[in-house]
């Protein structure tokens, strides 16, 4: 299971700088329950990765801030009941997280005004409306 991470085309995480524990999992088991060390926490210090560019560092740093602990962030698994299912598991959610931390900012919104001719069909629309509501003002019946 020692192989490399991949996030993006440009982004790959060498499997040196990610750290694996296990510890006993909660929940099925069956006879191993108290016995399998299937829950798996899997660590990335992002802070002071080499293998993370600059610029995508203090990005990835910035949006990650709630989860990270001393610039680390750790991802745990323990919803399969094999060891290896969880560490695979662990490894999709760590790159998925990091993908989304590394992706780039949406464009910024440029403020627009409405057309004229939008201007006008909500005014008509709007006389219209008050029409239809004019007649259903009935004079009252005596």
């Amino acid at each position: 299971m020692a192989e490399d991470l991949v996030v993006t085309r440009t982004l790959v995480v060498p499997a040196a700088e990610l750290r694996e524990r296990f510890s006993r999992s909660s929940g099925p088991g069956g006879q191993g329950v108290n016995t399998a060390d299937s829950r798996v926490e899997l660590s990335f210090d992002l802070a002071a990765s080499p293998s993370v560019p600059e610029f995508l560092r203090a990005r990835m740093l910035a949006r990650l801030e709630k989860r990270l602990v001393d610039g680390v962030v750790t991802v745990t698994a323990s919803e399969h009941r094999a060891q290896l299912q969880n560490r695979m598991a662990a490894r999709e959610r760590l790159a998925r997280m990091l993908r989304d931390a590394a992706a780039a900012p949406p464009p910024v919104r440029r403020k627009t005004k409405p057309t004229k001719g939008s201007q006008e069909r909500r005014i008509a629309e709007k006389k219209r409306r008050a029409q239809t509501k004019n007649g259903r003002r009935g004079g009252g019946w005596d």
